[in-house]
């Protein structure tokens, strides 16, 4: 039985994967519960894998993102001041992440692409490719 993801089901005639697994630094909502989708179930512990690197990233990224995540904050044409932090990493108390995508394992690398929202009424992502932050931003 899958001990990091949980309550797998087949979603789509292409074989689509959605379980759940426990997010360890990112939160949703008020549960550490997240989402994820998997294109194949061939893909299941290249998922794990992904998983494991998103719950034991290194402080770089992680800060990395947080400054991200400020950026998108102060940029958004939403009406939400966000309040003075003392930590970078305070905004997280202000978005929250529920999806993670994995479509592919070319050359094994860790990809993959982690969806949420800010208190600022922005979607948010998170790319990872090759095990390394590709890309932060906000999207429409």
């Amino acid at each position: 039985m899958n001990k990091v993801i949980k309550n797998i089901i087949v979603v789509d005639d292409e074989g689509t994967i959605e379980g759940t697994f426990t997010s360890k630094i990112f939160p949703n909502d008020d549960t550490q519960e997240m989402t994820i989708y998997i294109s194949n179930k061939s893909l299941i512990d290249y998922a794990e894998k992904c998983i494991n690197h998103f719950n034991t990233m290194p402080d770089n990224m992680i800060d990395a993102i947080c400054h991200g995540l400020i950026e998108c904050c102060h940029l958004s044409d939403y009406d939400f001041e966000l309040p003075e932090l003392e930590n970078v990493r305070d905004i997280l108390n202000y978005c929250w992440f529920n999806t993670m995508t994995i479509d592919n394992s070319e050359n094994e690398e860790i990809s993959y692409l982690v969806e949420g929202m800010g208190e600022w009424e922005e979607s948010v992502r998170i790319i990872v490719k090759n095990g390394n932050l590709e890309e932060y931003k906000e999207y429409l």
